[in-house]
């Protein structure tokens, strides 16, 4: 059984980290006045705008020091992550999650995050928050409807999203818990102990700046570990910035998707808003979703 933090309510606070990639701290300072307006406390951990001179947001000691920080800290109630990039997996199996265990908070954060969410919920089977971070917030993203879903998710709501629907779709109905993320990270997971259970389960999965071949060879190494065999459903997210070999891979991402899944019989939903672009819905790991994709449109729900 997944465990559920308790949602935020006026006056909490939500500490700012980066696990990961270097952030400067001017790109975060809409964030921090949104969340404030939001009725949140803000505090800023010492990764986001550090003196780091190389691609991380300090050293893997300074930030490992900092998310454990949190993770003990009672008075903080979630942690959002700045950005993503490269780095969680070097800090991961270092971080003690036994004061996590006994009092959960809301992790949020996609792309390399990803690391975190699948870690928390296999061994410590607590939900998290896959969402936006906090370069979303500028040149007015603080107001769209992908930045409001998070803020409706933290505060108890429950999401109901819709979207187009898509040749390649799969009709049906799935009911299950929401499990993915960024494919580049759930393949590198394979294996290591923050490793997903897939089965009966929806998964979604998302990705940005690879080559077409390299996410064939990343669906077919989750393929051919069994994650894609049993699943109650699949959601297909934005695969933003493809790039192709000079010599051509011969077909787009999403059908190279399409011809690796299409032997499956759960329903499968393409192009659904969940990506590292601007469109990128606040969806709870863990939490139980009904997917229904028709004809004409395309549901998915949280119970």
């Amino acid at each position: 059984m997944i465990k559920t933090p308790p949602y935020l309510k006026k006056g909490d606070t939500i500490g700012i980290t980066c696990p990961a990639g270097y952030m400067a701290r001017d790109k975060a300072q809409a964030c921090i006045e949104t969340l404030q307006q939001w009725g949140y406390q803000v505090m800023v951990g010492k990764t986001l705008g550090s003196n780091s001179t190389n691609y991380f947001s300090g050293t893997d000691e300074e930030r490992l020091t900092e998310l454990q920080a949190l993770l003990d800290n009672e008075s903080i109630n979630a942690i959002l992550c700045g950005r993503g990039g490269y780095g969680v997996s070097r800090i991961i199996d270092r971080l003690d999650f036994k004061k996590f265990k006994k009092k959960p908070k809301w992790i949020i954060g996609f792309s390399d995050i990803t690391v975190l969410h699948g870690h928390i919920f296999t061994t410590c089977k607590i939900a998290s928050i896959h969402a936006p971070m906090a370069a979303a917030f500028n040149d007015g993203g603080a107001a769209n409807e992908f930045v409001l879903s998070l803020k409706k998710m933290l505060a108890g709501k429950k999401n109901k999203y819709i979207c187009a629907t898509h040749l390649f779709n799969k009709q049906g109905a799935a009911m299950g818990e929401l499990v993915g993320g960024n494919l580049s990270l759930l393949a590198h997971l394979t294996g290591t102990p923050s490793d997903i259970d897939t089965k009966n389960r929806i998964l979604f999965i998302e990705d940005t700046g690879e080559y077409i071949y390299g996410i064939d060879r990343m669906l077919y190494q989750l393929k051919r570990s069994g994650k894609l065999d049993n699943l109650a459903g699949l959601v297909i997210g934005g695969f933003t910035d493809m790039e192709d070999t000079d010599r051509p891979f011969g077909k787009t991402v999403y059908e190279a998707i399409q011809e690796i899944v299409k032997e499956y019989d759960y329903p499968v939903c393409f192009n659904f808003p969940v990506s590292h672009g601007k469109k990128n819905y606040a969806l709870k790991i863990g939490g139980t979703y009904q997917l229904r994709v028709g004809k004409n449109i395309v549901h998915l729900s949280e119970k």
